[in-house]
């Protein structure tokens, strides 16, 4: 099935999950509960794990790529580590398979463009596994009308894990960040300072980026202060965006948020701002009573979950994945520049 071919909305998709570990395991779970997917097989090096998934599902679980395609797959998800999904990509590509690769899309951006280019050249969808757009807070955000960011702050900390160790934290956490940024932006930064630590291992541990992206038709551009850590004592995941008129703040592990606006209109605001000008005492404005505060309306629903239906979905309608490639390769080149950067300004990395 082509990726310009489309197929009933209720079609069935016959799926497979490469990589059943940590992430995998979540994919073949929902590859076999969700409606309109059949989970036909898993692939994975680790004998007992295959075990496991025919116990839990009643898949088939294969040891290498080759038996999966040739039982007979529309869509795989690949969920192994980054060093080894071009090959793995490339070779389901090749086969017509549609791709859903978890993030980041590759190690740096020769392999990233590669996969790409891919891509392009086959029938078959390639959509990149950035599932913080799909969480609900990020949806919520996305729905916030003429929000234009001005400064944005984001702050992505957890204690270590001693899971993805095969890259530095630019690409296992702040490439969520620099996804959803430049989504919300519409380009990559212009201009990048970065400092980073490595402190348990060769790659980045901690590391903080200020990102400058171009200027928009207005003229203004924005500043994005990020940070992510793998060494925090607690896990936090709190994005704060201010343009002229709003000003949000949201915290996606509490799943909750908050929206400021003006409430005043523009001729008294144009007042304050006269009264201010002129040195006027405005110790009793009530700042309250100047502006709008309301809750984010964050909706219901599993991240992962809604973005493999959107996958699906977009296997079914030969449509464009909402996260292609190209929003693959502009984060993982965003991520490479970041580090070096890093290492340009003598951060301390072995």
């Amino acid at each position: 099935m082509s990726a310009g071919t489309q197929k009933s909305p209720t079609a069935t998709i016959r799926c497979g999950v490469i990589g059943v570990g940590r992430m995998g395991k979540h994919h073949a779970r929902l590859c076999s509960q969700l409606e309109g997917a059949d989970l036909v097989g898993v692939v994975d090096e680790s004998a007992a794990r295959r075990s496991d998934m025919i116990e839990q599902y009643g898949c088939g679980a294969f040891a290498s790529v080759d038996e999966l395609i040739a039982a007979g797959v529309d869509a795989c998800v690949v969920a192994t580590p980054t060093v080894t999904h071009r090959a793995i990509v490339e070779q389901l590509l090749a086969a017509g398979v549609h791709c859903l690769v978890e993030k980041p899309l590759a190690p740096d951006e020769i392999q990233a463009r590669a996969m790409a280019e891919a891509a392009k050249r086959g029938s078959a969808i390639l959509q990149v596994g950035h599932v913080v757009r799909f969480d609900p807070v990020m949806v919520a955000i996305r729905n916030i009308p003429n929000l234009r960011p001005r400064f944005v702050e984001v702050d992505r900390v957890s204690p270590m894990t001693f899971r993805s160790v095969d890259v530095g934290v630019v690409l296992d956490m702040m490439i969520h960040d620099l996804d959803v940024l430049i989504m919300l932006m519409g380009n990559e930064p212009e201009e990048i300072h970065a400092n980073a630590v490595s402190v348990l291992g060769e790659a980045e541990d901690v590391c903080n980026a200020r990102l400058v992206f171009p200027a928009g038709p207005d003229g203004i551009r924005c500043t994005a202060n990020v940070t992510a850590s793998r060494l925090a004592l607690k896990t936090e995941r709190k994005m704060r965006i201010i343009s002229e008129d709003t000003y949000v703040s949201a915290d996606f592990g509490e799943r909750k948020g908050t929206v400021v606006r003006k409430a005043v209109n523009a001729e008294q605001l144009a007042e304050i701002r006269a009264r201010f000008q002129r040195g006027d005492d405005l110790s009793g404005l009530n700042y309250l009573e100047l502006i709008k505060v309301d809750a984010l309306d964050v909706g219901q629903g599993e991240p992962l979950k809604l973005q493999l239906e959107n996958f699906l979905d977009s296997v079914r309608s030969g449509g464009h994945p909402f996260v292609d490639a190209e929003a693959g390769f502009a984060a993982v080149r965003t991520a490479q520049r970041i580090v070096e950067c890093a290492r340009r300004a003598g951060s301390r990395m072995v």
